[in-house]
């Protein structure tokens, strides 16, 4: 584990006011993120998910989040609670290692009951 980590060595300074940079999903994703700064929970599972953003809520803390899809989507009620609130913490999805030409966010759907199936594609 990297001094980064959201598990052990790497807990978040004592600097109440400064908004954590936090990304969780696969192992190889987390290297990109910690390289970058981020405090990284690699192979992190829902429970996971619900634990630190219990802890951001209680805190009253801000933060910005990187969630792969399985994580992003795993409908727990702390995740549900957060992206209802707004404020504080901004949760947003990035696409897996394994398949990003595959990966189609949330917000594509929503565009696309919107304003119809021809809204995303590209003109020629």
């Amino acid at each position: 584990m990297n001094d980064t980590e959201g598990r052990g060595a790497g807990a978040p300074a004592k600097d109440d006011t400064r908004t954590r940079l936090i990304a969780m999903g696969s192992s190889a994703l987390m290297e990109g993120f910690a390289l970058i700064g981020f405090e990284t929970w690699p192979e992190a599972g829902e429970d996971d998910v619900e634990q630190v953003l219990a802890e951001l809520v209680r805190r009253r803390r801000r933060a910005l989040i990187f969630l792969e899809p399985r994580l992003a989507r795993c409908g727990g009620a702390m995740l549900q609670k957060v992206r209802n609130q707004g404020g504080r913490i901004v949760i947003t999805e990035v696409p897996p290692l394994q398949a990003p030409g595959e990966y189609h966010p949330e917000v594509e759907d929503l565009v696309v009951s919107l304003l119809g199936s021809g809204a995303l594609e590209e003109s020629a």
